[in-house]
């Protein structure tokens, strides 16, 4: 998905490696033969689904998003492809569950796009911007109880310098911790600008192109979607859903992410079940990142599943 940009950036809603995912959906196969249902599993607004949809005539797809304003937005850029398309609101772990209500079978190909979108991060309402104001929110799917505030306001501060330091990688999250407890015994924090504007105090002010609050935001967005169980959820499903030489795709921003996937993928090979077809993640080319500064931490990996005799 995307990245925050910097505070100069213009709203982009581009997808991110769009020739390198369509490489490895395709992965050798001839696109004007190929057949088959492919998943989506993070759709978004839908240009890696209408990328694929173009080159392959013969393709079908689902697309799954847990956001619905995200969905509303997919299904009207895949109407021209009418019924080659089904879209769902789902999590991914809610996958399999939705193929086998659709009764599509066996997967040519899946593609994991995780992490924050660029539709959230240009919607200051949302809650996931720290450039602009908005409620304290951070849910991909509005029907989550937990919210940003809730964790921020309500977690103690040892639970709290562990997610900053975990899920966003920031080595002063204990500092952090400790600034936001005592600021919320004053008031509890109910907005993007004032959450932003106490981590940047914690750590000295606002000092070069990364803004102080960027690892927190993270952490605070991937807790409240449970990023972590979700990805594993969704590479579970492809492995149990994928044909024999079918792809499996993955974009991730996040180095723990990009950990969680090399050691699937890895495993996998090492028991037969998948082919690598990337040992390093691809990354951004300089003519993309001119483009679309949101794409300077994609990392993408591809792999192809191994059935022993093309069988479950």
């Amino acid at each position: 998905m995307a990245e925050e940009p910097e505070a100069d950036a213009r709203p982009v809603h581009l997808p991110v490696l769009p020739e390198e995912v369509l490489d490895g959906q395709l992965a050798g196969r001839d696109p004007q033969a190929l057949t088959g249902w492919f998943v989506d599993g993070t759709t978004g607004a839908g240009g890696h689904a209408e990328a694929l949809l173009e080159a392959c005539p013969g393709v079908h797809l689902l697309g799954i998003d847990q956001d619905p304003e995200a969905l509303g937005l997919a299904t009207t850029r895949l109407a021209r492809f009418g019924e080659r398309v089904r879209l769902r609101r789902a999590r991914l772990s809610e996958l399999c569950r939705v193929i086998r209500k659709e009764r599509i079978g066996r997967l040519a190909g899946v593609l994991l796009d995780v992490g924050v979108c660029s539709l959230h991060l240009d919607r200051p309402e949302r809650g996931f911007s720290f450039l602009e104001d908005g409620p304290l929110d951070m849910r991909m799917d509005p029907s989550r109880e937990r919210t940003a505030a809730d964790i921020v306001n309500h977690w103690d501060e040892s639970d709290l310098a562990d997610l900053l330091y975990y899920e966003g990688d920031e080595r002063a999250a204990r500092k952090i911790a400790r600034a936001l407890c005592q600021a919320r015994r004053r008031a509890p924090f109910l907005r993007t600008a004032a959450l932003a504007e106490e981590i940047a105090r914690a750590m000295g002010g606002v000092h070069g192109k990364t803004h102080p609050a960027t690892k927190s935001f993270q952490a605070l967005r991937r807790a409240v979607n449970e990023e972590g169980d979700e990805l594993i959820a969704g590479l579970e499903a492809a492995e149990h859903w994928l044909d024999d030489g079918g792809s499996l795709c993955v974009i991730s921003f996040h180095s723990g992410e990009d950990r969680v996937v090399k050691r699937f993928f890895q495993q996998g090979a090492k028991e037969g079940r998948w082919e690598l077809v990337n040992k390093k993640p691809r990354s951004a080319s300089a003519g993309e990142l001119r483009q679309n500064r949101r794409a300077r931490s994609a990392r993408l990996r591809v792999g192809l599943r191994r059935r022993k005799g093309g069988a479950a």
